[in-house]
């Protein structure tokens, strides 16, 4: 089985590649940006067809929450056009696309954990565009797994866990939200869970049963707030500096963020047998 997985440079394609090793029966082709530029129809059709896939993990996007507020263009370009690019050349290659997209395509409104079901309303640029691109998907291509998520770091590329253990290098005191409730996610956890069921739709399709196609919520379990992230953070590195609470009305940012985005994971447990460790408990697992 050959699985092509884009964006291979970003901390989930990097991830992935972490634990390639561990999946002896699964060719990957990692492609990063300049091996194939999802937002050039033809340069996807090439590598498609050179490369064969059987699957496709699509890890590329744009991710700049704040900077997509001024960068509309170029976060449409990614996370629209480039999903669409994608599913076409998926759908003319008989390939099954997995795509990553996000919590932010809800409005955080709730106070119960996010279901797949729910009705979706971005409230930044970026949670428009993701929830635009898994449209553009569904409009193309039938043989899909749209997998949001949230919160994700690891120790690959730039990401939260990593800030504040910069930032509490170079200051004594940090003041982080603590009125924005969700579930960090380790790279490497959602990794694992994409390939599982990439092994799972491979093995259903072999054996002529339905593939589960559709939209998963997948993130560690348990919820809190950017404020408790951080202080488990600095407590597993064993790092003492004065940190604060505060609302998001003291750290106004261009985009706006789901006050509450857990999201409920029955659905990718239940039909995939996947087990989900704890936020807390995941986190002790990255050593930078």
């Amino acid at each position: 089985m050959v699985v092509l997985v884009t964006g291979a440079n970003g901390q989930l394609g990097k991830s992935i590649q972490s634990i390639a090793g561990s999946y002896p029966d699964i060719q990957f082709v990692f492609c990063s940006s300049s091996d194939l530029d999802i937002t050039n129809k033809e340069n996807c059709v090439f590598v498609f067809d050179k490369s064969n896939p059987d699957y496709c993990i699509n890890a590329a996007a744009y991710t700049a929450v704040d900077k997509a507020e001024s960068e509309s263009e170029k976060a449409h370009l990614v996370n629209v056009i480039g999903a669409k690019n994608l599913a076409e050349a998926c759908n003319d290659f008989g390939v099954t696309l997995i795509h990553i997209s996000t919590d932010f395509v809800f409005d955080g409104n709730k106070s119960l954990p996010y279901t797949e079901e729910d009705a979706t309303n971005p409230q930044s640029i970026y949670g428009q565009t993701k929830l635009d691109g898994e449209s553009a998907i569904q409009k193309i291509i039938n043989n899909h797994f749209i997998i949001r998520t949230s919160w994700v770091y690891s120790q690959f590329g730039n990401n939260f866990m990593k800030t504040i253990l910069r930032l509490a290098k170079e200051r004594t005191s940090l003041n982080i939200v603590s009125d924005q409730i969700g579930t960090p996610t380790n790279a490497i956890n959602l990794a694992e869970a994409i390939l599982k069921i990439t092994l799972f739709s491979s093995l259903s399709k072999a054996e002529g049963r339905g593939e589960a196609f559709g939209i998963y919520n997948f993130s560690n379990e348990g919820e809190c707030s950017w404020y408790d992230f951080a202080k488990k953070i600095l407590e597993i590195n064993n790092i003492n500096i004065d940190l604060q609470p505060i609302l998001t009305t003291s750290y106004p940012t261009p985009a706006k963020r789901p006050k509450y985005s857990v999201l409920n994971k029955s659905k990718i447990k239940n039909r995939f047998g996947i087990e989900i460790k704890s936020w807390e408990e995941s986190l002790e697992t990255i050593v930078i």
